[in-house]
């Protein structure tokens, strides 16, 4: 079961369409975790006002395998 699936079950299907497209146009793609870092910090340059939660989002995955912070 994919995270739209799981998610919309729940209610909790917010920014679901947005999580599809992604998938739909990029989910062949594999991505290397720096490069994705680029990109993210390239976003944050042009949108500063994401800047918390962007870099909330590269701790979060970043500290995947940590056990303390699940």
């Amino acid at each position: 079961m994919g995270w739209s699936e799981s998610h919309s079950r729940t209610g909790l299907d917010a920014g679901a369409a947005e999580f599809d497209e992604l998938v739909r146009r990029r989910g062949a793609q594999q991505v290397e975790l720096a490069e994705l870092a680029e990109l993210l910090r390239d976003f944050v340059d042009a949108h500063p006002e994401f800047e918390v939660p962007i870099d909330r989002l590269a701790t979060w995955l970043a500290r995947l395998d940590d056990e303390d912070d699940c």
